[in-house]
C-alpha cells in the first residue's frame, strides 16, 4: 500500500488522540466504580469524586470528538468486509457516540438530582455546576438505573468492538487495526 493511500485509510492524529484519551479514561472509571463498591464509605465517597470529575472529563471530551469527526472526514471503511460487518461498524461506533455522551450525562443529572444541583469537585481544582434542579431521590434513582444499564451496554459495546479489531486482524489478516494506532506508517 503506497503512503498516500495509506494515510487516507488511517484517522486523523486528533481522532486517535480522542479515542485513545476517551478510552483510557473510560477505563479508569469503569474501575473507580467497581473499586468504589467494596471500600469504607468515605473512601468510597473519594474515589466517586474522580469518577464524576473523569465522567464530565468524557463527556466533554466526546463532544470534542463528536466536533472532530464532522470537521475532519471518517477514513472509508475497508473495501473488503462484508456488508453486515459495514452495518455493524455503523451501529457500533454511532451507539459509543450515544453512550459517551449519554453515560456521563445521566450521571451528572444523577449527581444533581440527589445533591440538590451542588456543583462537582474537578479534582479539587474548580467545582463544575451541578444542575439547577431540587433535591428529587426518585429522578435520582431513575438516572442511576439509565446510568447502570448504559455503563453495561458500553462494556458489552466494547466487547464487541475489540472482538472485531481481533478478527481483522488475525482471522481475516488485514491492517485495519492500525487505522486508529499511532505511530503505525
Amino acid at each position: 500500500m503506497d503512503t498516500n493511500t495509506l494515510s487516507a485509510s488511517r484517522y486523523s492524529r486528533g481522532a486517535m488522540v480522542f479515542h485513545w484519551m476517551i478510552a483510557i479514561l473510560i477505563s479508569f472509571n469503569f474501575a473507580a466504580a467497581f473499586v468504589a463498591e467494596d471500600l469504607p464509605k468515605s473512601e468510597a465517597i473519594q474515589v466517586m469524586g474522580n469518577h464524576k470529575a473523569i465522567g464530565i472529563t468524557i463527556l466533554i471530551l466526546s463532544i470534542g470528538r463528536l466536533l472532530w469527526r464532522y470537521a475532519k472526514p471518517v477514513p472509508p471503511l475497508s473495501a473488503g468486509l462484508k456488508a453486515w460487518e459495514v452495518v455493524l461498524a455503523k451501529i457500533t461506533h454511532n451507539l459509543f457516540y450515544f453512550l459517551m455522551i449519554a453515560i456521563p450525562a445521566s450521571g451528572w443529572i444523577m449527581h444533581s438530582a440527589f445533591s440538590a444541583g451542588k456543583p462537582i469537585s474537578f479534582f479539587g481544582l474548580f467545582f463544575y455546576p451541578g444542575l439547577p434542579m431540587l433535591q428529587d431521590k426518585p429522578t435520582g434513582e431513575l438516572f442511576k438505573e439509565f446510568h447502570e444499564v448504559m455503563a453495561f451496554a458500553m462494556l458489552a459495546l466494547l466487547a464487541l468492538h475489540i472482538i472485531g479489531a481481533l478478527k481483522h486482524k488475525f482471522v481475516d489478516r488485514g491492517g485495519s487495526i492500525w487505522r486508529m494506532l499511532p505511530g503505525r506508517g
